[in-house]
């Protein structure tokens, strides 16, 4: 069964998972807050560096916004701690593992691609009350624009 894709006013169901330290995140610890859920295929990728860099050099922007910003795929834990410590110099930005279930969060919202076995390449932004502002799934060779994220989280 194809879950549908999340949609402009739905709630952002629940979930936890691991970030690149292995310290679990609930979703939930971040109501009061807008979050960037921004996926990405899969790490070590050229597209997805540059889509997780992005992302820590608007760390500061997004702290005005009242915003955290998170990266999503199904990469291991470990895999996904020697990315952020390797090629991305992470500092503050957390990266999550959606690796099990295998892509579960990805496939709740609608954005594994079965074929693939890894999530679209998408951004996604719910408000401070976790209902879901913003949907965009992006070509997976495309880089999404950080300053189109930007600008809807400024109106």
């Amino acid at each position: 069964m194809v879950q549908e894709r999340i949609k402009v006013g739905d709630m952002l169901p629940d979930f936890t998972l691991k970030d690149h330290h292995g310290k679990e995140l609930h979703i939930t610890e971040l109501k009061g807050k807008k979050v960037l859920l921004s996926f990405h295929p899969l790490a070590w990728t050229g597209v997805c560096t540059k889509q997780m860099k992005s992302l820590e050099d608007n760390v500061e922007q997004f702290k005005k916004l009242n915003t955290v910003a998170l990266g999503l795929s199904v990469d291991a834990v470990p895999s996904k701690h020697a990315w952020a410590k390797k090629e991305l110099n992470l500092r503050e930005t957390r990266l999550l593992s959606d690796f099990w279930p295998h892509g579960g969060v990805a496939r709740k919202l609608g954005i594994f691609r079965d074929t693939d076995g890894f999530s679209e390449r998408a951004n996604i932004i719910v408000d401070e009350e976790q209902k879901v502002a913003f949907v965009k799934v992006y070509d997976v060779p495309q880089l999404p624009n950080i300053n189109e994220i930007i600008e809807f989280l400024e109106k």
